[in-house]
């Protein structure tokens, strides 16, 4: 959610870390935040500019009072937690004498406690946040050690966070720490950095260090001290930033989702790229789980959120097919709390675009305590998710900026599939060369995806003609059911409308009472080798439409059997049935982006969302 970035110099010369804490700042906008603000140590003392509202005003501050030069810098934008967004909550927060200032990421649990306690001991707070009661006890703590103070005051906190801190004692330094949030270090020549991601500074470099639960960070800007909770020096893991900061800029598109639209057939592709070995086999990327286990699992559970999750519903389809295991998708943030069945015979796979979604991390965390072996589906390389599970596969799709998400979902339905293919190869449910067969149709898929785009003005000319609409139902069966429910997530995320996805047979039982005339209603249509399926889901098209329903039909190339009973039909390349989500999807994400746009609101950061929710 919160965006944190910190810049540290060894002299003035280069780009100064204020620019570059800007910069980051602008570069994890996509986050979602409501107020963003600025620290630097200087002329023995701290400047600080926050305004509530989007980063441009904060701009426009440092326009009329810039700040002056500086050897060290934190930033901030925040998704309110803890008060109001206002300029008082905004971070950076101030210590009680003034003399250090402190960004925060997450939720302090016990901070009410903390805060009384202070109150009770005469300090003065001047917001409603939990973040400034984090600053008072640490400038209550400082002794001349801004590590052993940070060291002291985390021992006392309960909840997520990542803290930055800058004091003005010491210009050159920036000390950090994170529980339960995300923060990676960028190395460079001559200066250093922090970030909530790698986003924030990797303009700068592409050089980086993992950081773990409980430890604590201090940089300056010719050296990097990492310990952990009993201080106790650490040597964190380095890695490559595999993306530029060209990745993640629109590229000439309107917005960033319209691009990230566009980047999905790449996205598939990179996914795919390098997955088999010098004999023909599908391998994974991080496996650190005994091939023996593997064969003996007994159930696999998906855990995952939002999207993710539907990810997860169209990879039960296709995972039990292949292997003929049982698969459960779970929602991460209700798993843990209702007892759920798992032992050392079960698989529990989390996907998670950044890997810091924090429900997830928690079922992650409860799947291994169980016994389990947990493997992550990620695009971060680095994140929580990725290190702290026994497995990870990679979904290579790069930066994904828009708050909804798109080519993450493609990207990591792509990566599922890889993963039910090598567990039938491992466990001999396929021969080699069947996973190859379907690798090669994997390997279409990406083709077949700029096809679709190829047709996308008949998309968005429907949607902006359809721009009053106040509710739209989406209906799917098979693999076509989680379609329906990304579809109608796209337009609650984007759109602000009521849009719902049924099971296209759950018509009857209930559903079908919401039918009017005039009533919108996708229908995303099987494809005709599936007989029965697509006999079935026809009817329910005739049922809705003679019901008044007008009928926006997704159907393959060729489906004639559509074409009386739909007022409109969108067509995508003929594609093998548990394959269709990747290109069956895709006018639904821009037929939500585009209305949207119609009704005037930002399709990149849409209101009381976050990019990636790093709280429970």
């Amino acid at each position: 959610m919160c965006g944190i970035v910190g810049a540290v110099s060894v002299s003035a010369a280069g780009t100064p870390p204020a620019d570059v804490v800007l910069d980051g700042l602008a570069r994890l906008e996509y986050r979602g935040y409501d107020s963003a603000g600025i620290a630097a140590v200087a002329d023995g003392g701290l400047a600080v500019r926050k305004k509530a509202g989007k980063l441009q005003g904060l701009l426009d501050e440092l326009e009329r009072e810039p700040l002056p030069g500086t050897l060290a810098a934190i930033g901030h934008t925040r998704w309110a937690t803890h008060g109001a967004p206002t300029d008082e909550n905004a971070h950076p927060h101030l210590s009680g004498d003034g003399r250090l200032a402190l960004i925060h990421n997450g939720i302090i649990e016990n901070f009410a406690k903390l805060r009384n306690e202070l109150l009770a001991d005469g300090a003065v707070l001047a917001s409603q946040t939990d973040t400034e009661v984090v600053a008072h006890l640490l400038g209550r703590t400082y002794a001349g050690d801004l590590t052993a103070a940070m060291l002291e005051v985390t021992k006392r906190l309960e909840g997520a966070f990542t803290l930055l801190a800058v004091h003005a004692d010491h210009p050159g330094t920036i000390v950090a720490a994170r529980r339960n949030s995300p923060l990676v270090i960028g190395l460079g020549d001559g200066a250093n950095y922090l970030g909530s991601d790698v986003a924030a500074f990797v303009s700068q470099t592409k050089s980086a260090l993992e950081v773990d639960q409980d430890q604590v960070v201090t940089i300056t800007g010719d050296s990097v001290s990492v310990v952990d909770a009993a201080g106790q020096p650490v040597e964190p893991r380095a890695f490559t930033v595999e993306w530029d900061a060209a990745a993640a800029v629109k590229g000439g598109f309107d917005s960033f989702m319209d691009k990230e639209i566009h980047d999905q057939p790449q996205a598939v592709a990179d996914t795919l790229l390098g997955r088999t070995d010098e004999l023909g086999r599908l391998k994974l990327d991080e496996l650190r789980i005994d091939e023996t286990i593997l064969r003996s699992i007994d159930k696999i559970i998906v855990v995952a959120c939002g999207t993710a999750a539907y990810a997860g519903h169209v990879a039960k389809y296709a995972v039990e097919h292949w292997c003929r295991i049982p698969v459960e998708v779970e929602l991460a943030h209700e798993f843990r709390y209702r007892d759920p069945v798992v032992n050392e015979k079960t698989l529990v796979v989390a996907i998670s675009q950044s890997g810091e979604t924090m429900d997830t991390i928690m079922a992650v965390r409860h799947a291994r305590e169980q016994g389990s072996k947990v493997l992550a589906v990620v695009n971060t390389y680095g994140s929580t998710i990725a290190r702290e599970s026994d497995a990870v596969l990679y979904t290579h799709a790069g930066p994904e900026v828009a708050v909804a998400s798109t080519k993450a979902f493609i990207a990591q339905i792509t990566a599922t599939y890889l993963l039910g293919l090598y567990l039938a190869q491992l466990r001999g449910n396929k021969y080699i060369e069947e996973v190859a067969d379907y690798l090669t149709e994997l390997g279409r898929i990406p083709a077949k995806i700029e096809e679709v785009l190829g047709r996308q003005e008949e998309v968005r000319e429907v949607a902006r003609a359809m721009k009053d609409t106040t509710s739209v139902l989406f209906l799917g069966r098979h693999v076509g059911f989680p379609v329906a429910l990304e579809g109608a997530l796209k337009l609650k995320e984007l759109a602000y409308i009521h849009a719902e996805g049924f099971a296209a047979g759950e018509l009857k039982h209930g559903p079908i009472a919401l039918i009017e005339e005039g009533q919108p209603v996708f229908v995303v249509v099987p494809t005709p080798r599936r007989p029965t399926l697509h006999a079935k889901v026809i009817s329910n098209i005739q049922e809705i439409r003679a019901r008044g329903a007008r009928t926006l039909v997704i159907a393959e190339d060729g489906d004639d059997d559509v074409t009386p009973f739909a007022d409109v039909v969108f067509r995508y390349p003929p594609t093998p049935t548990l394959m269709t989500p990747l290109v069956s999807v895709v006018p639904l994400q821009i037929f939500a982006g585009e209305l949207a746009r119609a009704k005037g609101y930002d399709v990149d950061q849409p209101r009381n969302l976050a990019k990636s929710v790093t709280v429970e």
